[in-house]
């Protein structure tokens, strides 16, 4: 018997609807649309095109509708720390703010004025980020924003998703573990810390498990994409918890290293871990699947690739990436290098230009940043994430309560042979790459989990081994 889930899987450049098949044969995956999820820029301030973003997924659920197979449930994963503002009516009071708006800059500083970071951290767990949730809610707060104060309700956007399809609102726990709010010991929102910020806090839900059954999809869109009407199912709604869920790993001596628009490095642990030393180099303790945490660090990914890309193509030059991997393989001995955290980096202009301004050259090496070629700048980005990894990965080592002795990439960077190869000289252990569509995989298994099919994460991971093709690169030096 083959069972069929459809998975929303939204990022913050692209989105994609999926039908998986998981039968005799294991676990197919189709994609039925995928699309862009873009920003709109008003009076200088950066919201998510929710309508059209919306319409999109309808686009691909009637997609799947046609395919005529019953759906056993949906879910939905999105990127972490945005929200949406609900009425009194259930309408949104406005777009949701996008986290690439620099509106929050700065705002750190003056949380600190009234919660120190130290204290903020231990009772969070969450690496300071200014964009993070309570960074948001506060900057939206002193500035009097009226979509904020007219709402009755909050919701995280794989769960304002969810709301959009069925009507019911719920707030999913790894989602919510990233917003900077939650008390790690509770697993619920610290109400007394955002009333210390003057934060309302009577805006948010109470926080519910992975897996939560959400709602039946809308009568009206169940008829307007011929599924009827099928359950919506509260997954792990933070996109990397979902991709984590899907890593193909054999036992718990892993690191994993989810590669998209962001690089999220970390380790799966049974429980948070915070202390100084962890706050000091400023890791995070985000909730995964079936109680554990996931103890990671945000590092600037392939957005340094795209934004070049996208310079490059107001210029008349449109590179693939298998193009892209050849120009930067041909400048493999480029010796200059970024740090791809480096401020400059996260909303610029032309990236190109930051990254000539970013350059760092060893003496005497004779070269101009102004002159660089575009495969010198591949290359740059290439090796400046591979020994960005490796760093990360050497201090992961010191807090992981077991050996670390592979690397498992995910997502659509598991897809780039050369990075993965650098990385795994930069690491000095073997990566293990794929697959791709990892965090759709995860959606749908924590989907059929729910259904009974599978019954914990170890049998997740060893059916997503047995079915989608590994590769495996061994440290060259």
């Amino acid at each position: 018997m083959t069972t069929h889930f459809i998975a929303i899987d939204l990022g913050a450049t692209s989105g994609r609807v999926m039908l998986a098949a998981i039968g005799e044969n294991g676990l197919d995956l189709k994609t039925m649309h995928r699309f862009p999820t873009p920003l709109i820029e008003k009076d200088g301030a950066f919201y998510w095109d929710l309508d059209r973003i919306f319409a999109s997924i309808l686009e691909g659920l009637t997609l799947a509708g046609k395919t005529g197979v019953p759906i056993m449930s949906i879910g939905v994963d999105t990127w972490g720390v945005d929200f949406g503002c609900l009425g009194p009516d259930g309408s949104l009071t406005g777009l949701p703010r996008s986290y690439r708006d620099p509106y929050t800059r700065g705002i750190p500083e003056k949380v600190f004025r009234k919660i120190p970071r130290k204290t903020l951290y231990a009772r969070t767990g969450i690496q300071i980020m200014d964009f993070n949730t309570v960074f948001q809610l506060y900057a939206r707060t002193e500035a009097g924003d009226p979509g904020l104060a007219k709402a009755e309700d909050i919701l995280f956007m794989p769960d304002l998703v969810s709301y959009l399809l069925t009507g019911r609102k719920v707030c999913e726990y790894t989602d919510a573990s990233t917003s900077g709010m939650m008390n790690q010991a509770k697993g619920q929102f610290d109400k007394a810390l955002l009333e210390e910020l003057g934060i309302r806090n009577d805006i948010l839900l109470p926080i519910v498990p992975s897996g939560t059954p959400v709602g039946l999809l809308k009568e009206a869109l169940a008829e307007k994409t011929g599924l009827g009407p099928v359950p919506v199912i509260a997954v792990a709604g933070h996109d990397t918890a979902s991709a984590v869920a899907a890593v193909p790993a054999q036992n718990e001596q892993f690191a994993y290293l989810s590669s998209g628009t962001w690089s999220l490095m970390g380790i799966e642990v049974p429980a948070p871990i915070i202390n100084e030393a962890s706050a000091r180099e400023n890791f995070t303790n985000e909730g995964g699947i079936e109680g554990t945490t996931r103890f990671l660090k945000n590092i600037t990914g392939m957005w340094l690739l795209e934004q070049c890309r996208a310079v490059w193509k107001q210029e008349g030059k449109e590179y693939s990436y298998a193009r892209l991997q050849e120009m930067a393989l041909a400048e493999k001995d480029f010796s200059g290098r970024i740090n791809p955290d480096d401020p400059r980096f996260a909303a610029p202009g032309d990236m190109v230009a930051e990254i000539h301004s970013g350059l760092v050259l060893p003496r005497h090496s004779g070269l101009v940043p102004e002159s660089l070629s575009d495969a010198q700048i591949v290359s740059c980005i290439y090796h400046s994430l591979a020994d960005r990894y490796g760093e990360v990965l050497r201090i992961l080592r010191g807090f992981a309560p077991f050996p670390v002795d592979r690397l498992h990439i995910i997502g659509g960077g598991s897809a780039n042979d050369l990075l993965n190869q650098w990385t795994a000289d930069a690491c000095g252990i073997p990566v293990v790459a794929g697959p791709t569509e990892a965090t759709a995989i995860g959606n749908v298994m924590l989907q059929a989990k729910a259904a009974g099919l599978v019954t914990d994460r170890w049998a997740m991971r060893r059916l997503i081994a047995d079915v989608f093709p590994l590769k495996i690169f061994k440290p060259k030096q």
